[in-house]
């Protein structure tokens, strides 16, 4: 991948020099480097604001709830995921729900070796870790920090106002995603 990424430089820098835009091309990358940087401090101002209200989540009981909450669909939707992956699902899809996409990343893994310790076949992912990578690639946010902090960085006046949309679209995906994978499950596994 290296060679691909220095390949694509030389070759731009070729180009620009041919055009006579070099000095152009050379400031657009260093005015680039400059506001990714400034967008990645911006970003890790709110995601540490908002990984400090998943742990006053976690101390106040809040997350101990949705996970209650959760856990009748849990059930559903693995049904044979043993009570310590469930217990990571859950952790998951409650970090997933309160925005913290980076903070569910260590339980989903986890939930993902519990779930493989029971698949009884190495080679292929079972019906429940197949469902755990759907639910965590379409995961509803109740917050989309990381959406609300890229518009910020960005200057929007309304950052917040995506989220009625991003909730909708989110649902959809969700049901869309779930019910394929219920019906590639079916189609599977009569054949």
């Amino acid at each position: 991948m290296n060679y691909i990424w220095c390949a694509m430089i030389i070759f731009s820098l070729i180009v620009a020099a041919l055009n006579g835009s070099l000095d152009a091309t050379i400031n657009a990358a260093f005015d680039g480097a400059k506001s990714s940087v400034e967008v990645v401090l911006s970003f890790a101002g709110v995601m540490c604001f908002w990984t400090g209200m998943l742990k006053i989540a976690e101390k106040s009981g809040i997350s101990e709830k949705i996970e209650k909450l959760l856990n009748p669909v849990i059930k559903r939707l693995f049904p044979s995921a043993s009570n310590d992956a469930k217990k990571y699902i859950s952790m998951n899809m409650t970090a997933n729900i309160l925005g913290m996409g980076n903070a569910a990343t260590p339980m989903g893994i986890k939930a993902m070796a519990e779930l493989d310790k029971s698949n009884k076949n190495p080679l292929r992912a079972s019906d429940d870790m197949c469902m755990l990578v759907v639910l965590n690639t379409t995961s509803f946010q109740l917050i989309p920090t990381t959406i609300i902090a890229l518009r910020t960085a960005a200057g929007s006046a309304e950052p917040m106002s995506v989220i009625a949309p991003i909730w909708i679209t989110s649902i959809c995906s969700i049901a869309a995603a779930v019910a394929a994978v219920k019906v590639m499950t079916k189609f599977f596994k009569r054949r």
